[in-house]
């Protein structure tokens, strides 16, 4: 297989369990993924039950990077899909792995696909990072999936996907329209940080109801996948209505 899936981040937030991690080393290694970030885990993530799982891919678990927090796992992603098992109120529409894996796989720079915690998922907020969402299809008789499964049945279809890529074979994925350049992940946090700021201040928004509030704007300018040049625009609007109220404040 030529085509490099180099560029493609498996992220774990949070995982509880070594051998989970040792597990999704293994089948990532077999499936040909190199890059998994874990963020702040709740184990010891490359102790001796994770190696134990890992087998032949303990180099791959002991170039895993730990990071503190999702914004840092996804620094410079443009293009990004979180799993999820319930729909958690997101107003688009969920995909299965078949779908929407190669919409990660057909590209050079930084993309990632984040799993949540074995108990509880991601948080909204959590999601709230992501373009596009994946459900697993399973049987409704036991619905739960293990981590390690989860990410075992996605990293085979990134694998098939490129294997198709490499054959000249078309996918199934569902395109999304996406401009050539787009603005990464801790790029738009800060818009949105500044946004969130601003909006407090005027009363648009209050402290009790700022949360689902900035969802549906974040979600909103997700879809736009706007241009580091567009959010630099945007954020240069927002300095100048600051400017614009702390100078009212002072004449008054």
């Amino acid at each position: 297989m030529s085509i490099s899936l180099n560029h493609i981040r498996i992220v774990l937030v949070e995982p509880a369990g070594a051998r989970n991690i040792g597990s999704i080393s293994r089948v990532m290694k077999n499936m040909g993924l190199t890059q998994l970030v874990i963020v702040n885990p709740r184990c010891e993530a490359k102790g001796e039950e994770a190696s134990m799982m890992a087998v032949h891919a303990i180099d791959l678990l002991q170039a895993a990077r730990i990071v503190p927090d999702l914004i840092t796992a996804l620094a410079g992603c443009t293009r990004v899909i979180a799993t999820t098992a319930r729909d958690r109120g997101i107003p688009t529409q969920l995909e299965t792995p078949r779908q929407a894996l190669p919409w990660l796989v057909d590209r050079t720079e930084p993309t990632a696909l984040i799993f949540g915690r074995e108990d509880s998922g991601l948080t909204n907020t959590e999601l709230n990072y992501a373009t596009r969402y994946i459900r697993i299809p399973v049987g409704s008789e036991y619905s739960s999936l293990n981590l390690a499964q989860a990410v075992g049945i996605c990293a085979y279809e990134i694998q098939m996907c490129a294997s198709q890529i490499d054959a000249n074979l078309p996918t199934v994925c569902v395109p999304i329209p996406q401009p050539a350049d787009v603005a990464p992940v801790e790029l738009l946090e800060g818009y949105y940080q500044q946004l969130e700021t601003l909006l407090l201040k005027i009363g648009y928004l209050f402290p009790h109801t700022a949360a689902p509030r900035m969802e549906k704007l974040r979600r909103l300018y997700n879809r736009s996948q706007l241009s580091p040049n567009e959010v630099a625009l945007l954020r240069g609007m927002l300095r100048q209505v600051q400017w614009a109220i702390d100078r009212g404040e002072t004449k008054t």
